[in-house]
């Protein structure tokens, strides 16, 4: 198999490959394979890659990130699902002492990391003094989503995340208040992370052709403005409650979502103090408004712990 990482990057060339195996990209999978190399070293040069990192890459494909980032790194944790796809990928990353290629799912559940990735990466992060996590990868489009808001949620925190992601779901992390994409994620993500956008990429980029536009984006965490969350694990699933039903009036929503730990006078007394008015709705608030309003919270709950009504 060629090894020069050029050689994996055309449509060409992953069709002759694939043909020889008896492989066919598979959409339950988002198989979406980046074929233009010039877009890979950017993305790679997007991730600021330095000897003390460990990157986390989800998606290993054929390895045409791997190689290209494994030299500039100290270790690299790879994930591939599918069975034939790992295979081919070993056969590139074998003679690599440093890389550590997984066959695994990196989802546990819809909303839990896979415990053995985050094993396999916290041994690497640990191995030496000074090292730091990193996740850039051309993530599969239908996990995107868990892995970068729960990453933000592990006990090893990424310094950044480098990613080709649909273009869509970097306009809803990118969002306003008021906007049609502000969401949760929005509010999760920029609570913690400052973002860039560094590239739109169109579907000709891409082998298959996905249907939708791409785009490359870095979330840079922020230490100061992460430490500002007092629970992390109550902002998060917070935010996502009231984000249930953002166009209704808040008031409604934080009783519903707080029964029967706090009532509605409760409810109108917390609102009023934070100025609050009566139409006020999550789609609204800002980050600092919605951080204020979720410390508000917690601090009136006798658990920090949520009832959520659909």
């Amino acid at each position: 198999m060629p090894s020069g990482s050029e050689h994996h990057q055309t449509r060409s060339f992953l069709r002759q490959r694939f043909d020889e195996v008896g492989l066919h990209p598979k959409t339950r999978y988002g198989q979406n394979f980046l074929i233009d190399l010039n877009l890979q070293h950017l993305l790679i040069e997007a991730a600021e890659l330095t000897r003390d990192d460990v990157v986390l890459e989800v998606g290993t494909g054929t390895a045409s990130l791997s190689v290209l980032m494994a030299p500039q790194v100290a270790a690299l944790v790879t994930v591939e699902v599918d069975t034939q796809l790992h295979q081919l990928a070993s056969e590139t990353l074998a003679d690599l002492p440093h890389v550590d290629l997984l066959r695994q799912d990196i989802l546990k559940n819809k909303n839990t990391l896979n415990p053995e990735v985050l094993r396999v990466v916290t041994e690497r992060v640990r191995e030496e003094p000074g090292r730091q996590l990193k996740l850039v990868a051309n993530l599969p489009y239908n996990v995107a989503t868990p892995i970068i808001s729960n990453l933000l949620l592990t006990e090893i925190v990424p310094c950044s995340m480098t990613i080709t992601i649909q273009k869509e779901l970097a306009d809803r992390i990118m969002a306003s208040p008021r906007s049609k994409d502000y969401s949760a994620l929005s509010v999760w993500l920029q609570s913690q992370c400052r973002i860039e956008l560094i590239r739109v990429l169109p579907p000709t980029v891409f082998w298959p052709r996905p249907k939708v536009s791409s785009a490359i984006i870095r979330l840079t965490l922020e230490p100061e403005r992460r430490r500002e969350i007092t629970e992390l694990r109550f902002f998060h699933d917070f935010v996502r409650a009231i984000f249930l039903h953002r166009r209704k009036f808040l008031r409604g929503v934080l009783v519903a979502t707080l029964k029967p730990q706090l009532d509605k006078p409760a409810v109108d007394d917390l609102m009023a103090s934070l100025a609050f008015g009566e139409t006020t709705r999550a789609e609204e608030l800002d980050v600092p408004a919605m951080l204020r309003l979720a410390e508000a919270v917690r601090a009136r709950l006798p658990q920090a712990s949520l009832t959520q009504h659909d």
